[in-house]
C-alpha cells in the first residue's frame, strides 16, 4: 500500500465500490472497467482510477479489473477481512433496526452486544440478543475486546455514553444521536443525523 495520505472523500467512496462489486459479482460478471464501475455509481471513471491508485495497481490497461481480485483487495483495505465485535448502546426502535439489519454480518460486522438504561422495559425483537444494563458496559467491552461502538440514544445522553465507551477502550463510534460529540482527537467518529437528509430534501422542494 502506498505511503500517501488518502483523501477522506476517497475513503468514503471505497465502500461504494465494494458494494457495487458485490452486486456485479453476484451477476456473474468477472471483469469490469473503471467506466462501468463509475457509471454504476455516478462517479467519473477518472475518479475511480484515481481513488484505487492510492492503494496500488489493480487493473490492466485496456482490460479493466478482475472483480473477485478487486473485491478481495478492497475487503482487506476496508478491514472487512476481520470479524469485528460491536457494541450498541440504545435498544429503542433505531437500535433494534440496526441490530436486525442482516447486511452487517455479511461484512463481518457483528452487533452482538446491546446495552440500554432500562433493558427490562424494551419491547420488540432483537434476534435473541441479550440486552445488558449500562452497569455492564465496561465489563462487556473489556471482556470482548470491543473497539467499535454504536450510539443510538437520545441527544441529551449521548456525550455521557460516549465518554464511558472511550474510558472502557472503544476507539471508534458510529453516532446516531442528533448531537455533536466532543471526543479526543484519536477517537474516530461518524455522525449520522437522520433528520438532516429529510430537512435537505424539504429545503430543495421549498426553494
Amino acid at each position: 500500500m502506498k505511503n500517501i495520505t488518502t483523501p477522506t472523500t476517497t475513503i468514503e467512496r471505497l465502500p461504494l465500490y465494494y458494494r457495487y462489486l458485490e452486486k456485479v459479482n453476484s451477476e456473474g460478471i468477472e471483469v469490469i472497467s473503471s467506466k462501468q464501475l463509475g457509471d454504476g455509481l455516478g462517479i467519473p471513471s477518472t475518479q475511480v482510477r484515481k481513488d484505487l491508485s492510492y492503494y496500488g495497481e489493480f487493473g490492466r490497461r485496456g482490460v479493466g479489473y478482475e472483480v473477485d481480485v478487486l473485491m478481495k483487495n478492497l475487503k482487506k483495505i476496508l478491514g472487512l477481512n476481520n470479524n469485528w465485535e460491536i457494541v450498541l448502546v440504545g435498544a429503542g426502535n433505531l437500535g433494534q433496526a440496526l441490530v436486525n439489519y442482516g447486511g452487517f454480518k455479511k461484512l463481518g460486522l457483528n452487533i452482538n452486544y446491546v446495552l440500554d438504561i432500562a433493558p427490562d422495559e424494551i419491547e420488540g425483537n432483537l434476534d435473541e440478543i441479550e440486552i445488558y444494563p449500562m452497569e455492564k458496559l465496561n465489563e462487556v467491552i473489556k471482556d470482548n475486546n470491543i473497539k467499535i461502538a454504536i450510539i443510538a440514544v437520545p441527544a441529551e445522553g449521548a456525550q455521557e455514553v460516549a465518554n464511558k465507551l472511550i474510558e472502557s477502550g472503544v476507539e471508534a463510534i458510529w453516532n446516531f444521536a442528533p448531537t455533536h460529540l466532543k471526543l479526543p482527537e484519536d477517537i474516530k467518529v461518524r455522525d449520522e443525523d437522520l433528520s438532516i437528509g429529510l430537512i435537505s430534501l424539504s429545503y430543495y422542494l421549498s426553494n
